[in-house]
C-alpha cells in the first residue's frame, strides 16, 4: 500500500515544532553539539522573557548596594558615625564573601536582573583586591626583617623565641613585652641575635649593629605630653627608632604598637589612641631624613583604613607589593585582617610572607628586601 507523501507545509511545521522542543534534535554522540546548542537556545528563550527580569527586586538592590558601598568605602563618614568608615575599611576584603551568596540566591530565584546586577560588585571587589590573589614574590633579598607582635599573655614566651629565632628574619621586632616577658625573649633570641634593644614595650633584635636608638612618643603626644614624667613615659613606650648598619649602608627602623582598637555597643569603633599614635608615628617619619626606612609593627589596623594615611601616604606595605594572598595575622586561630604591618620606603621588597604560628595571638610577619 501506497502512503502519500507529507505536504511541504507540514514538514515545515514538524521541523518548527521539534526546533521548539528539541526533542528531534540529532545529537552527535562524540561531541554532543547538537543538546548543546538545544540548551543554549532554550537559555536565550529563558532569559528573554520578561519574567525573570522582573524577578528578585530585593536581590538586585542588594547586589548594588554591596558594588556601591566597596567602590564608595572612602565616603562614609567616621565624625559622626561612630567611626564606620574605618570600621569598613578594616573589614572591607570580606565584603567579597557576599558575591557568592547572592549568586546563589539569583540562580535559585532565576533572576536574569540580579545576575547582570552582580557584576557591579565582582568587579569593584577585583578593581581593589584582584592584585593580591597573585604571588608576586620573587627570589633575592639583601636581608630579611620580620615582626610580631608576641602578647602579653603569652603563655610561652621560650617557644616563641625559639621559632622567631628559626626564621632566619636579619632584624626582628617584637612588641607587646612586659616586664616580665623581656628577660625571656633577651635570654631564647640573644644566640642568634647579639644586638638588641628594648625601650619599654616594643624591642628590636638584629645581627648586624644598632646605634642613634631612640624613643619615639606615640601615647603621651600633644600639648599634655610635657606634664608627664619622663619614667612613667618609658614604662609605657610603644615605639622607638634605630639605624641597621648593614653592608649597603644605614636602614632606619621604626617599631611601633600603636593603640588597641575597640568595637563598642554604644560608642561604636574606638580608635582614639590608634588614631593618635599614627598621626605622631606619620610626622615622625616624615621630619627623617633618612632614604631606607622599615616600619615593623602592630599598627592595630590595615592599609585600607584611612585612620593610617600618615603612614601608608609614605611607605608601601611589602605584602602589596611582593606578597601572595591576603597576609591576614589576627587572630592566629583563624585570621581575618591583617594588622601587623612591614612598610618600607627606599628599599625593594622581593617578597613577604606570613610565618606559623608559635604561642602568640598574632601571627608573625617576615620580608625580604633589596636595594
Amino acid at each position: 500500500m501506497s502512503h502519500p507523501l507529507p505536504s511541504a507545509r507540514t514538514t515545515e511545521a514538524s521541523e518548527t515544532d521539534a526546533s521548539e522542543t528539541g526533542a528531534s534534535e540529532t545529537v552527535n554522540p562524540e561531541t554532543g553539539g547538537g543538546g548543546r546548542r538545544a540548551r543554549v537556545r532554550r537559555a536565550v528563550r529563558t532569559v528573554s522573557r520578561p519574567e525573570p527580569w522582573k524577578r528578585g527586586k530585593l536581590l538586585v538592590a542588594s547586589a548594588l548596594l554591596l558594588g556601591l558601598l566597596m567602590l564608595l568605602h572612602a565616603e562614609i563618614p567616621n565624625r559622626w558615625s561612630g567611626n564606620l568608615g574605618s570600621l569598613v575599611e578594616t573589614l572591607l576584603p570580606w565584603f567579597g564573601v557576599c558575591v557568592p551568596v547572592l549568586l546563589a540566591a539569583a540562580l535559585w530565584r532565576r533572576s536574569a536582573s540580579a545576575l547582570v546586577a552582580l557584576l557591579l560588585p565582582v568587579l569593584v571587589w577585583l578593581n581593589l583586591f584582584g592584585g593580591l590573589l597573585e604571588d608576586k614574590a620573587r627570589p633575592g633579598g639583601d636581608l630579611t626583617v620580620a615582626e610580631q607582635n608576641v602578647n602579653a599573655g603569652n603563655p610561652d614566651p621560650a617557644r616563641t623565641a625559639r621559632d622567631l629565632a628559626a626564621s632566619g628574619a636579619t632584624v626582628l621586632a617584637l612588641v607587646e613585652l612586659t616586664p616580665q616577658s623581656a628577660p625571656l625573649y633577651e635570654k631564647g633570641l640573644a644566640g642568634t641575635y647579639p644586638y638588641r634593644t628594648v625601650q619599654g614595650t616594643v624591642g628590636l633584635w638584629s645581627k648586624l649593629p644598632l646605634s642613634d636608638t631612640q624613643q619615639i612618643d606615640i601615647v603621651d603626644y600633644g600639648p599634655l605630653a610635657a606634664t608627664k614624667a619622663a619614667d612613667r613615659k618609658a614604662a609605657a613606650n610603644r615605639a622607638l627608632r634605630t639605624t641597621v648598619a648593614t653592608d649597603h649602608g644605614p636602614l632606619t627602623v621604626y617599631v611601633a604598637h600603636l593603640g588597641s582598637v575597640r568595637l563598642m555597643p554604644r560608642g561604636g569603633y574606638w580608635t582614639v589612641s590608634r588614631n593618635i599614635g599614627a598621626q605622631a608615628l606619620g610626622r615622625a617619619i616624615a621630619a627623617d631624613p633618612s632614604r631606607r626606612v622599615v616600619l615593623l609593627g602592630d599598627l592595630n589596623g590595615t592599609t585600607d583604613d584611612r585612620a593610617l594615611a600618615a603612614l601608608t601616604a609614605q611607605l608601601h606595605s611589602t605584602q602589596a607589593t611582593a606578597g601572595d594572598g591576603f597576609g591576614f595575622t589576627w587572630p592566629a586561630q583563624f585570621p581575618v585582617v591583617r594588622i601587623d604591618q612591614i612598610l618600607v620606603r627606599g628599599v625593594t621588597p622581593k617578597s613577604s610572607r606570613v610565618l606559623p604560628a608559635d604561642g602568640s595571638d598574632h601571627l608573625p610577619v617576615a620580608a625580604a628586601i633589596s636595594w
